[in-house]
């Protein structure tokens, strides 16, 4: 595309079961900054059936625009039918940036996109910002998360991005902004559907997501065999577990729950590393979270320069006494 005639920050508005995933609130909140910065405008596309109850969402959340595509073939998302529905609306309305989460989603349909449009896409980001020079500069975790590389994407249009679910701030619900909602009707070419789907089969999980806890105990290489003792913690802070790298790899937690650059990014009110040294890849996933507690024997590791509350101890010590003195003082007010 010609990026002369490129303009306004659009979004790729996921959704599930007629309410807006926690990454589009998100995107929505960074897509407003960028456009900010930019002087443009905040265009959100809404794909999918019955979807228009959406659009004052996404308008109260930062959106100028709503742009909505409905049809039978995208109430559940696939692959080709949803890449030819953003095809379609981005060659017509020509972004100047174009934005996903980095879901499940996301990370299919973007990439897929990308190479239709002729354009790059920068995957898998932890920050956006717009350049002195108007240029959007996408920053993500390069050689296996040791360094952070931060990507411009000069000639080509629109400038694609997949936003990690947890780096940016939702959008603050404003029920006074006024926007306006644009339906599009999408030419489907039905040939190239390939596969359809069935049935949906939903997962049953015990644990919350970890991106949506607002307490979580998280634990490193310092505390490999106490998971047990993490658990009680959790359990009485009403939080939930989760780990760094190093434990991941061991295998001793899955990979859902590991928090870092490679893992996901939380912002939860509390956050209690206990037994992590605190490698830059770990601290990029969790630095933004409201309290920090580090326990950690060594005085010189990295976490506590992030930390609100330090304590220099033997973490496997530690936990167990902390989980027995919140139970005391909980039973004491109880009484």
């Amino acid at each position: 595309m010609d990026k002369t005639t490129c303009k306004h920050v659009y979004l790729f508005a996921e959704h599930r079961e007629g309410v807006l995933l926690p990454v589009a609130v998100e995107l929505l909140g960074k897509a407003r900054e960028l456009a900010n910065a930019l002087n443009e405008q905040v265009h959100a596309i809404l794909a999918g059936k019955n979807v228009e109850a959406l659009a004052g969402e996404c308008i109260a959340r930062g959106a100028d625009a709503v742009i909505i595509a409905e049809a039978p073939e995208l109430e559940f998302y696939s692959t080709e039918p949803h890449a030819q529905a953003l095809f379609q609306i981005v060659t017509e309305r020509k972004p100047a940036i174009l934005l996903f989460g980095a879901t499940t989603t996301g990370r299919d349909l973007a990439p897929r996109l990308s190479a239709r449009l002729n354009t790059g896409l920068t995957a898998d980001c932890t920050a956006l910002d717009i350049a002195d020079d108007g240029e959007l500069l996408m920053t993500r975790p390069a050689f296996g998360g040791n360094l952070m590389a931060t990507i411009l994407c000069k000639e080509h249009r629109p400038r694609m991005s997949t936003l990690r679910p947890g780096v940016a701030r939702p959008a603050r619900r404003d029920n006074t902004r006024e926007g306006r909602v644009e339906r599009v009707n999408i030419r489907f070419d039905r040939s190239k559907f390939k596969t359809r789907i069935l049935q949906t089969i939903k997962e049953e999980r015990q644990r919350v997501d970890i991106t949506a806890a607002r307490v979580l105990v998280s634990g490193g290489r310092g505390m490999a065999d106490g998971f047990t003792a993490l658990e009680k913690l959790a359990a009485e802070l009403g939080g939930e577990v989760s780990s760094s790298r190093a434990v991941v790899d061991a295998g001793i937690m899955p990979r859902e729950r590991q928090v870092g650059q490679t893992g996901k990014t939380v912002r939860p009110d509390l956050y209690i590393a206990a037994g992590i040294s605190g490698a830059i890849q770990h601290l990029a996933g969790m630095e933004e979270s409201g309290y920090i507690i580090a326990i950690n024997k060594d005085k010189s590791a990295p976490v506590f320069q992030v930390a609100d509350l330090g304590i220099v101890a033997d973490a496997a010590r530690v936990v167990p006494l902390l989980t027995a003195k919140i139970k005391e003082l909980r039973n004491n007010k109880n009484k």
